[in-house]
């Protein structure tokens, strides 16, 4: 007889009740062909002594495998397994070695076996992180109870049915208004598609413009989780340098004249990881060359509301008028990360091919919470979020600023960032920064070891240190840790 006292576990602690616990293994002990078809079952009696509980019980469980078709009761002589089954080979356990594909039960398509997989930052270790906003000034108290009282509406109820895969008509309406004040950006609300951040505008862009073997030009430095969903599509990456200026509109030029390329990947409002400004001649000129060329401008500005010394300059996409620019934002940058709400403009044809495929990926997105937003868009919450933010984070970037030159002289070089919420450090070449990194996490701070960063052509020893999302006491633990170890 089998080991049923080890085989056959119950927890008295779960909502399941017993006897469809003791049905569940026996299900698991036919389908991984430890029980044959018309193998007996114990009695009752002698499973209930075994495993602990009560007869009763266990005749309830044996009827449940007969009403479900794996066992049968023959008169006078006991359960049997069902003899009709088709009979299983008892299962092996897999190979644990992650990189042997011979031992998988199907055959698939890993495109990601190199990709840098992203940071969990929901530890409660100290941290600099990349530059994040600080989650405890976000106002989500009211953003809950915007959210509650539409839920307890009449009318809120409806905002729990399938909706337009465009989103909610309200938010697309309050952020049209919130682009037309703030950055000049006219877009009539049927050209907008509210996205799960800005991530989800990149991989929808890409997916409509790239086809395999087709080319798309990026930084030398980018954003890597851009790099890999056009990869992802198949597509090569044409690296073009970025100076203090922004991308070198002028090396595109060149690369124009004996090479076809579909699109342009810019971020040309803090650029990361750097943080540079890309100057407007730059800007007038990629525009020129994307009509005179016919490629598209995919336009990440995924904090275009954090700028500190001076007024930001207006988004391609506010001074395009030949609907070359796919305009992509994020309200998940400078409100709070995990609710991932954004926003994608371009074309009208464009944004309605869009929305076809965002339903293939995802129906549509949380009405509630956008509708939630539009209401704090609506009622000044979020500009006085932005305008209380912005002070805060200033006074942070100052005194960031402050420690790194006071403290890591002749270690670690960096210029003032105008705008966005981290500050791109070039750490002198005699540091491993990932030894730097497993260093201050032993000390109990949790800073990134580059690696983000680095491309086949980008490998500097450098890294995104943000200060946004620390107050004063946190920010000079942290970079009390980290002169620690590199002294």
């Amino acid at each position: 007889m089998l080991p049923y006292k080890s085989l056959i576990q119950v927890d008295r602690n779960t909502p399941v009740t017993l006897h469809i616990q003791v049905c569940n293994s026996f299900i698991v002990l036919i389908t991984n062909g430890t029980l044959q078809p018309s193998d007996v079952l114990p009695s009752s009696r002698m499973l209930a002594e075994l495993i602990g509980i009560n007869r009763n019980t266990v005749k309830l469980a044996y009827e449940e495998l007969i009403s479900q078709g794996w066992a049968e009761s023959v008169e006078r002589k006991g359960v049997f397994v069902l003899s009709g089954l088709p009979i299983q080979p008892k299962i092996k356990l897999p190979e644990t070695n992650k990189n042997s594909r011979s031992q998988e039960a199907f055959i698939w398509t890993n495109q990601f076996e190199n990709s840098v997989p992203g940071d969990n930052f929901q530890h409660t270790v100290l941290t600099i992180d990349d530059g994040f906003p600080d989650v405890r000034l976000a106002p989500i108290d009211p953003l809950m109870r915007e959210y509650r009282s539409l839920s307890r509406k009449f009318f809120g109820k409806n905002f729990l049915k399938y909706g337009s895969s465009r989103g909610s008509e309200h938010l697309r309406h309050s952020i049209s208004n919130y682009l037309s004040n703030t950055r000049g950006l006219v877009v009539p609300v049927e050209d907008m598609l509210i996205t799960k951040g800005s991530q989800m505008g990149i991989y929808l862009a890409a997916q409509l413009l790239l086809q395999p073997a087709d080319y798309i030009a990026v930084g030398t430095s980018n954003y890597c989780f851009a790099d890999d969903t056009f990869r992802y599509s198949g597509a090569n990456l044409l690296r073009i340098p970025v100076d203090g200026n922004g991308m070198d509109v002028n090396y595109l030029e060149d690369i124009l004249k004996h090479k076809k390329i579909r699109a342009v990947y810019t971020i040309p409002h803090h650029h990361f990881p750097t943080t540079v400004t890309m100057s407007m001649e730059r800007r007038l000129k990629l525009l020129n060359l994307a009509k005179e060329y016919r490629f598209a401008v995919i336009e990440d500005d995924y904090d275009f509301d954090f700028h500190y010394d001076n007024k930001p300059y207006l988004p391609l996409a506010s001074i395009d008028h030949n609907h070359n620019v796919i305009y992509i934002g994020s309200i998940s940058k400078t409100f709070a990360p995990a609710l991932r709400v954004g926003f994608m403009t371009g074309p009208p044809a464009f944004i309605e091919a869009a929305s076809s495929l965002r339903q293939l990926i995802d129906k549509q997105g949380d009405t509630l919470l956008e509708e939630a937003f539009a209401v704090m868009y609506d009622n000044g919450e979020m500009e006085r979020h932005f305008r209380k933010s912005l002070k805060i984070y200033k006074q942070r970037r100052n005194l960031f600023c402050q420690l790194l030159k006071s403290d890591f002289e002749g270690i670690i070089e960096f210029k003032v960032p105008e705008g966005g919420l981290g500050v791109w450090s070039n750490f002198d070449q005699s540091i491993d920064l990932i030894k730097m990194s497993e260093n201050a996490l032993k000390k109990g701070l949790y800073i990134g070891n580059g690696n983000f960063y680095k491309n086949e052509s980008f490998s500097t020893n450098a890294l995104r240190m943000g200060f946004a999302s620390m107050e004063e006491n946190e920010m000079t633990a942290a970079l009390g840790i980290l002169k620690t170890i590199l002294r």
